[in-house]
Formats: C-alpha cells, sequence, structure tokens
C-alpha cells in the first residue's frame, strides 16, 4: 500500500516519517524554545526538564538539541528509562559509557562513572551530558538518588549536566520531597502539547515539502479533520496523514479529503 501510495503521489521519500535529518525537522518556536533551555543547562552544568504529552515531539526536540551540539565539542550519554531501580539506571548509564559492568555494588557503579566522567572531562577537556528519555517512569527511589551522579568536589563542579524528558506526570515525581534534591538542579522547563490548526497545517505541508512534494495534497477540510483527529499531536498526526494518503491514492484522488482521514482513523488508536 505504501509502495502504490508514494508512486502515485510521486514521493522520492516516504512521506510523515519520523526518522528525519537534523535539518529536515520543522523548527517551530517551541522546538527552539527546548534548544535555547537545553543549551542554557549545558552551559552552566545543571538540569533541563521537558515534559509533554505522548506523541507531542518530546523525543524529536532532544533529537534536534542534541544534533545542534558539536560532535568534537561535547560527548552525550542518551539513554531511555525504564522502571527499574537505581542499579538497572547504573547498568545503562555504564553500558552507554562503553563499560563493562561487573557485580551489582551501588557504591561501586557510583564510583566508577564518576570517576569517568571525571577523566572525561578533566583530563580530555570533553564536555559531557546525560540524556534521559522516558524519565516519567522511574521509580522515585531513582529520583531521590539521582542527583549524586552530579555532584563533584562537594557540589562545586558542574562536571555532568542533565537533561529529564517524559510525560507531564514526571512533574508530579519530581515533587516528592525524597526527589528534591534532583528538583532544585532544574533551571530550565519546556513543556510541549498539541498545536493548533493553522501549525498543524504547516507541519503538513513542511513534510511533504521534505518528501518531495511542493504543493500541499490536503483539502482545507481534510487539514481540519488531522487536526481534530490527532488534538495537535504530531505522532497521530503522522499516522492519521499518511493513512489518508493511502486512502486517497487507493481510489485515485489527487487531492486528500476528509472522508479520506475518517478512513485512516479506523486503523489507529
Amino acid at each position: 500500500m505504501e509502495k502504490m501510495m508514494r508512486t502515485f503521489f510521486g514521493f522520492r521519500k516516504e512521506p510523515f516519517s519520523s526518522d528525519l535529518a537534523h535539518d529536515e525537522i520543522l523548527k517551530t518556536p517551541e522546538l527552539l524554545a527546548v534548544q535555547e533551555r537545553f543549551n542554557y543547562a549545558l552551559s552552566i552544568g545543571a538540569t533541563s526538564l521537558l515534559t509533554g504529552e505522548i506523541g507531542s515531539g518530546k523525543s524529536t526536540a532532544l533529537r534536534y538539541a542534541m544534533g545542534g551540539l558539536h560532535p568534537s565539542e561535547y560527548l552525550l550519554f542518551y539513554i531511555t528509562a525504564a522502571s527499574g531501580s537505581i542499579l538497572d539506571l547504573y547498568r545503562q548509564i555504564l553500558n552507554v559509557m562503553g563499560i563493562p559492568c561487573t557485580g551489582s555494588s551501588r557504591a561501586l557503579m557510583t564510583g566508577v562513572i564518576k570517576k569517568e566522567i571525571k577523566e572525561l572531562t578533566i583530563d580530555k577537556k570533553i564536555k559531557l551530558a546525560l540524556i534521559i528519555d522516558e524519565a516519567s517512569l522511574m521509580r522515585i527511589e531513582v529520583f531521590s538518588e539521582l542527583h549524586t551522579l552530579t555532584q563533584f568536589q562537594q557540589d562545586s563542579k558542574p562536571y555532568l549536566p542533565l537533561i529529564l524528558a517524559g510525560q507531564a506526570h514526571l512533574i508530579d515525581k519530581l515533587m516528592y520531597r525524597a526527589s528534591l534534591p534532583l528538583a532544585s538542579r532544574i533551571v530550565a522547563r519546556s513543556h510541549l502539547q498539541g498545536v493548533n490548526r493553522e501549525d498543524m497545517e504547516q507541519y503538513l505541508i513542511h513534510h511533504l515539502k521534505v518528501a518531495g512534494i511542493k504543493k500541499n495534497l490536503f483539502d482545507p477540510a481534510a487539514v481540519t479533520a488531522i487536526h481534530q483527529g490527532s488534538g495537535g499531536l504530531f505522532r497521530k498526526a503522522n499516522h492519521l496523514a499518511k493513512g489518508a494518503l493511502i486512502a486517497a491514492a487507493k481510489q485515485q484522488a489527487q487531492v486528500v479529503m476528509p472522508d479520506h482521514v475518517r478512513i485512516a482513523s479506523t486503523e489507529i488508536f
């Protein structure tokens, strides 16, 4: 079905893909605001928080912000959190650092991680950052200890900036008393939510251009249907738009209409 759709409309590449190059990502004011806060936290060695609804573009915003950093200057440790213990998180960090994990001593793991951080920042003059996506999945016990990884020389050296991203209830977890030592390090916060109809139309047009189509294939009423059906959230809009294009191609329709969006909506949640 996808091949038929690409052939019918003349797409050069898959439309509405989440796998976009850095320069293909639509630079919205919200995206640039995330990048600004991201860079600010890194510049002072502090913590930044990014929240948003499912499918609002958090991971894309992180990729954009990370992609704007020069690879010879920064070394970024990116992990996707889970609901495990603090030891599980330490194992993930050791893994992305390329350090074999032996034993299950919390103190030993912390020591190994901090030793590596000091060697990279002090000896090799590399700027670091730890980015934890889906941080809202983490347990409170993890929040209560995570800040210790950022403490060096009596908390006077900001060697490891921290970026936390997750759903909106991540803020609730940071409000717990046990999480306050970590929450107190947050210097910048961003929240992504559904966009309005005008911005959704620009988003659809942008993705068509990325895929090689210079004209808008979506009827205004179809844009409204995608906006309403997705709640303004990009991930669901991608699914609706792509499904509607497939439905239109099957009917040999040159323009996507609301009925095509309705057909696509029956296939997704």
